[in-house]
């Protein structure tokens, strides 16, 4: 019986098919479920936000613990570094050229010809093998290719280090008997493996990869759920029928594929992206919890009307994590409400570490609060008519300065157990009023948040 690897491509499929890009959770489930099927690899989405990606993708690669965690480099030596510096850290990593190989993809998205591509894809090859042992090229649009180009793209990358060569249809044409021949012929060129990811656009992506397998292929490019891809479900149906009869055996575990895939959905299909109809408003679409992104968040911002800075979309993203570590979600209401709190406001002289506060009905409150100012830790303690007056105090103590009080008011953001608190808090400083606003699960740090607003524009001003 020949073993037939199989790669698992969900991550990167379903990256390309959603409007909104997978939460964190999402891309760690499906790798989870695809490392607990003991599929053979897990392919990683490319690299496009530097800083969130690199994050997301180190953390997958550091819990799989069986699959091979393979991540296309991009098209410059720069590009490769960074691709390898996600995935280091995987138990069995592997770096992926990935390039356009027909002439019609070759120029419209690089504006190449044959020879010039030869040339990157030698550059790319060598500059990922430098780096990790197991390299793959992975020849897009290759049932469009001219053929003896394609063969010669193959060797290239063989003689620059590639052990894995993979075949795509792209373009959903291919038929069998044709990806069997163009297979064959790729075989009798090169020494190293080759994959095949066929395309379900003419409902034949299961019979083409029999095919392929017939005619020497050495692995399967699958998806757990996409549109136009090889699903594993499917394949795993086909192999189970047919598996003996061509000879052939895979290591994944085809009885738990279908159960997988069904629960998987449940985590994937986030209620946040999924619309009821078709009248629901792009505001009422956003959804934002714990895991979501910086470039989530942005994007959530802009569908309520603000273009921010990259500094005030930073100032949101933590907000919304420091609510979401106490409350499930942060809606439109809401993420408007930080907005306002957040965003556009004086710079930050004083950063809020931590604060504690307690109360009773038997003795007064006691609060402390600790604050950064440069690389400055100050903090103060003292007691109150109640936690906020306590807290105020501390403050003060903290900066050494007493600021006149000149309003202070809490309101409900928004409905319900969960609801948030936005503080406004008025300061007066020689005849000026300040005010600052604060949002939170809690009011103590909805009105520490909003004093403190207040207390930098001042600062700002002062200085």
């Amino acid at each position: 019986m020949k073993k037939i690897y199989v790669s698992d491509i969900t991550l990167k499929e379903l990256g390309q098919q959603r409007e909104v890009s997978l939460l964190f959770r999402e891309k760690t489930a499906i790798a989870a479920c695809v490392d607990a099927l003991e599929m053979d690899a897990i392919e990683l989405a490319p690299i496009q936000s530097l800083r969130e990606d690199t994050i997301i993708d180190k953390t997958i690669a550091g819990n799989v613990k069986q699959a091979t965690v393979a991540i296309p480099v991009g098209f410059t030596e720069e590009s490769v570094k960074e691709a390898w510096e996600a995935i280091q850290d995987a138990a069995k990593p592997r770096l992926q050229v990935v390039v356009p190989t027909s002439t019609v993809q070759m120029e419209y998205l690089y504006h190449m010809k044959e020879e010039k591509m030869l040339i990157k894809i030698a550059a790319l090859t060598a500059a990922a093998k430098a780096l990790c042992e197991d390299v793959e090229l992975v020849a897009l649009d290759a049932t469009r290719a001219d053929l003896e180009f394609l063969k010669q793209a193959c060797k290239t990358a063989e003689e620059h280090g590639a052990g894995i060569m993979t075949i795509c249809d792209d373009a959903g044409i291919a038929i069998p008997d044709e990806m069997a021949a163009l297979v064959a012929e790729i075989k009798a060129s090169v020494k190293g493996l080759v994959f095949v990811q066929t395309s379900d656009s003419i409902s034949m992506a299961v019979a083409t990869a029999l095919a392929a397998v017939s005619a020497g292929a050495d692995g399967i490019k699958t998806a757990l759920v996409g549109d136009k891809v090889l699903q594993a479900g499917r394949l795993s149906d086909a192999i189970g029928a047919k598996g003996d009869k061509l000879g052939i055996e895979v290591s994944f575990k085809k009885t738990q594929v279908h159960s997988s895939v069904e629960a998987l959905l449940k985590k994937v299909n986030h209620e946040a992206y999924q619309k009821e109809n078709d009248t629901e408003s792009e505001k009422d679409s956003i959804f934002l919890d714990a895991d979501s992104t910086l470039s989530q968040v942005s994007d959530a911002a802009k569908l309520l009307g603000y273009d921010l800075s990259a500094e005030d979309n930073g100032n949101i993203h933590k907000a919304v994590l420091q609510i979401c570590a106490k409350k499930s979600s942060v809606g439109a209401r809401e993420l408007e409400a930080l907005i306002a709190s957040e965003a556009m406001r004086a710079p930050s002289t004083y950063h809020l570490e931590s604060y504690t506060a307690s109360c009773s009905s038997l003795s007064s409150s006691m609060s402390q609060v600790v604050l950064k100012r440069g690389d400055e830790i100050i903090s103060g303690v003292s007691m109150g008519d109640g936690p906020i007056d306590s807290v105020f105090r501390a403050i003060e103590q903290s900066i050494g300065y007493h600021y006149e009080l000149d309003d202070f008011q809490i309101q409900s953001v928004t409905e319900g157990k969960e609801a948030l608190g936005s503080a406004v808090v008025r300061l007066r400083n020689n005849g000026k009023l300040y005010s600052g606003t604060g949002i939170s699960a809690d009011i103590v740090g909805a009105s520490v948040r909003a004093y403190i607003n207040a207390l930098n524009k001042i600062v700002f001003e002062e200085d």
